[in-house]
């Protein structure tokens, strides 16, 4: 394997939302994990400079009235991005790439069912929604399958397992291809 000569470094600043106390007891170091997970995922998609995120850590029905009311889906869901696109920025500050939200109770649920720690599927979520905010997607095939790659990659190097291989006892094969 070849190093790079100069290595990509993103400087991840996430300001963390706690609108559900059921959060602190499941994910330790909420804040931490979550901006060495991000950091990790952009190095990897070669993403680097200054950026800032905001992230929302809340319930079920919060999530399904975000999913509402930004995406006409009535329905819970287990995480949403919203990129800042061309919003104005602070001069001189951080680049704000945008808002993630996420559900605990659809993120309890998916792990139970999958079989996994409920962490190492929050960090994939994390990593999942952030990639969104630097312009990946997975609407069609091609563009899935790197993305997918991409959040492989950044798991495994967080020494977490490949979420889209079939788990023994799980009984949901979760994924992120929603449209």
């Amino acid at each position: 394997m070849k190093k790079r000569q100069n290595p990509v470094t993103a400087e991840v600043t996430m300001d963390v939302v706690v609108e559900d106390n059921r959060w602190y007891g499941s994910v330790s170091e909420i804040c931490g994990i979550s901006q060495r997970a991000v950091t990790a995922a952009f190095e990897k998609a070669e993403f680097s400079g200054p950026c800032e995120i905001c992230v929302l850590l809340t319930t079920a029905s919060q999530l399904q009235e975000l999913n509402r009311t930004h995406r006409d889906k009535d329905k819970p869901t287990n995480v949403l991005s919203f990129p800042a696109g061309d919003a104005p920025q602070i001069p001189g500050g951080p680049h704000m790439l945008g808002d993630i939200a996420l559900s605990y109770e659809t993120l309890e649920k998916e792990a139970a069912a999958a079989n996994i720690a409920f962490t190492d599927h929050f960090l994939h979520l994390i990593i999942h929604a952030a990639l969104h905010l630097i312009g990946y997607t997975h609407d069609i095939e091609e563009n899935a399958v790197r993305m997918e790659a991409l959040e492989i990659a950044t798991l495994a190097s967080l020494d977490i397992s490949n979420p889209y291989e079939e788990t023994p006892g799980a009984t949901l094969q979760y994924g992120t291809r929603e449209p």
